[in-house]
């Protein structure tokens, strides 16, 4: 398992690529399904299946993402927090693109960005802040995960989706809240406030919080509130 490859942040090397991409969250022991096909970040797979097999996943930082997508060339600032994956399965399409899923390790903090000879960006980060994100489940029996699932249900009905309920009760806290977090469907700032949560159950409100709050928007006359 990618989680038994870490055991410590020694383990974890002191500079990374990153790969500035708006509104996706990777977390701790989630995956991220991936398709690559810029020139600049199809070398930075290879690259990284040759060494490390460690992507930094990282937001552009506010209005940098508008000029990001305006401009492929740009180097936008980044967020200073993002999340390190494993490159855990590779497979080359027809056309030249590479379907990839990165398997999230841990957060780090960027201390600096080197002056890299690469196409694409190379920083030297600190995992000290997030070493905890190396144990599973860590924070897990803190979680108040019967106020998510209320909240989810209502969600659900409310937009007619339908979810695997079998498979949502067996999981764990930790997927539940991680995994919820990841396919969330709100913005980018949103996305980073859950990613930089301290704890888990801080993660959780949050969660819950924005989907009240989205439902609130959907339904105002409806009190969605959960006790």
């Amino acid at each position: 398992m990618t989680s038994d490859r870490y055991q410590s942040i020694a383990d974890l090397p002191a500079s990374i690529p990153v790969f500035p991409l708006a509104g996706v969250l990777l977390l701790p022991r989630t995956q991220l399904p991936l398709n690559i096909f810029e020139p600049r970040y199809l070398k930075m797979v290879d690259d990284a299946m040759r060494g490390e097999r460690i992507i930094g996943m990282v937001q552009p930082d506010g209005d940098a993402a508008i000029a990001a997508s305006q401009d492929p060339d740009a180097k936008p600032k980044l967020c200073s927090v993002g999340c390190a994956g494993r490159l855990t399965s590779w497979t080359e399409t027809h056309d030249g693109r590479v379907l990839i899923t990165l398997t999230g390790v841990a957060r780090f903090r960027i201390t600096s960005e080197l002056d890299a000879t690469t196409p694409y960006r190379i920083c030297a980060v600190d995992w000290s802040e997030y070493e905890n994100d190396l144990t599973s489940d860590f924070g897990a029996e803190g979680v108040s995960r019967d106020a998510l699932l209320a909240v989810l249900k209502t969600y659900l009905e409310t937009h007619g989706l339908q979810a695997d309920w079998r498979t949502i009760k067996q999981s764990s806290n930790e997927a539940l809240v991680n995994s919820l977090s990841v396919i969330s469907p709100y913005g980018p700032r949103e996305k980073q406030a859950l990613l930089e949560a301290q704890t888990l159950e801080d993660r959780n409100q949050m969660l819950i919080a924005l989907t009240e709050i989205a439902l609130q928007q959907a339904s105002p006359t409806t009190d969605t509130t959960v006790q």
